[in-house]
C-alpha cells in the first residue's frame, strides 16, 4: 500500500473514534509515556502540541514541567520548508496558528537541537518496525537525521494508529521507542539511523 493511500485510512479510522474515547486512550498513553526511565531521564524534552484526532500531550507537557525539565515545541518555517525548537515556559502563553493550522507560540527561544535529550515526534501511523508515517512535508525527517541530535525519538500514539508494517523509504527516519495506550514498543534502530543521517 503506497503511503498516501495508508494515510487517509489511518486518519479515517481516527475520525471514527469518539471524543471520550479518545480522551481515555490519550490520557493512558501519556501516563504510560511519562513513567518511562527514558522519559524521567531526559533533561530537555520536545513535544509537539497536538491537533485533532491527535494524543493530547498537554497531559506530558505539564508533567515535564511539573519536572522542572526544558520543554520545546516545534515551529515551522514554511516558506524554506525548516522545522526549529523553540522553549516554552507554559502552556498559557500565547499562540498563533500557521497557514495549516499548525499551532505555535508567538513568542519563543529558540533552542539548539543538540541539547534535545528526547523527542516525542507525531505520526499519523507507525510500524513494528519503528516507521514513522508523517503528514507528507518531510519536516520531522529532515530535523531528525540532523547530525547534531544525539537523543532519543519517541513515537506517541494510540493502538489504531499502529500497522504491521509501511513502505519506508531512504529519507525515513525511525524512531527509537513508541508509546500507545496499551504498551511500549522498543527499536534498535541504530544502524539505519546512521545510514540515513549522511
Amino acid at each position: 500500500m503506497l503511503k498516501k493511500e495508508l494515510r487517509k485510512q489511518i486518519l479515517k479510522r481516527m475520525e471514527k473514534i469518539p471524543p471520550e474515547d479518545l480522551e481515555k486512550k490519550s490520557q493512558s498513553a501519556c501516563d504510560r509515556l511519562c513513567n518511562t526511565e527514558e522519559f524521567k531521564q531526559a533533561s530537555v524534552v520536545m513535544l509537539f502540541l497536538s491537533l485533532p484526532h491527535e494524543v493530547d500531550t498537554s497531559h506530558v507537557i505539564l508533567h515535564a514541567f511539573q519536572q522542572d525539565k526544558t520543554v520545546l515545541v516545534p515551529c515551522i518555517d514554511w516558506d524554506n520548508r525548516h522545522l526549529f525548537p523553540v522553549k516554552i515556559h507554559s502552556l498559557d502563553c500565547d499562540m498563533s496558528h500557521d497557514r495549516h493550522g499548525l499551532r505555535y507560540p508567538a513568542k519563543g527561544e529558540p533552542m539548539p537541537i543538540d541539547e534535545i535529550d528526547f523527542i516525542v515526534a507525531p505520526g499519523v501511523g507507525f510500524d513494528h518496525q519503528g516507521n514513522r508515517l508523517g503528514r507528507g512535508g518531510g519536516f520531522y525527517d529532515r530535523f531528525l537525521a540532523h547530525d547534531g541530535f544525539k537523543g532519543r525519538v519517541c513515537g506517541l500514539t494510540i493502538e489504531e494508529q499502529v500497522v504491521e508494517s509501511m513502505p519506508v523509504t531512504d529519507n525515513d527516519v525511525p524512531i527509537d521507542m513508541l508509546v500507545t495506550d496499551r504498551c511500549i514498543r522498543r527499536f534498535d534502530n541504530a544502524g539505519r539511523k546512521i545510514k540515513r543521517a549522511r
